[in-house]
């Protein structure tokens, strides 16, 4: 059996968000959405690259699943283009190929490459 190992990103009164930038998730009013970004050194790239080293595949709920599925898949992989961030393209090509488990009472909508509900998974 595989472990399941956490990653998250979470403030100090408990706000647990991804990484993402301003109008990520402002749900319940959240008003500081892309908090992380500011903050982002060497330590924590080393941490999420270990973290990331080894194989894996992702479990997520329905709600990130859906912020995911809405950017990863887009994100520019032609070094000429004005948008191009190398980092970026690496993580959406990682994301892309990898498992992508979600916890969904819609399993029918789950379009992106490589993702299934894990009911599916249960053999």
């Amino acid at each position: 059996m595989r472990k399941i190992v956490v990653g998250a990103f979470v403030s100090l009164d408990g706000v647990m968000q991804a990484p993402g930038g301003p109008h990520e998730d402002p749900t319940g009013g959240f008003k500081y959405e892309g908090w992380v970004p500011p903050f982002w050194d060497d330590v924590i790239g080393a941490a999420m690259d270990d973290t990331f080293s080894a194989p894996f595949d992702l479990l997520l709920g329905r709600k990130t699943y859906d912020i995911f599925a809405a950017h990863w898949p887009f994100v520019q992989h032609d070094p000429a283009a004005s948008d191009f961030d190398r980092l970026n393209s690496d993580i959406a090509r990682t994301f892309s190929r990898i498992t992508k488990y979600v916890a969904t009472h819609s399993p029918e909508t789950l379009s992106w490459q490589n993702s299934q509900s894990p009911q599916r998974c249960v053999t």
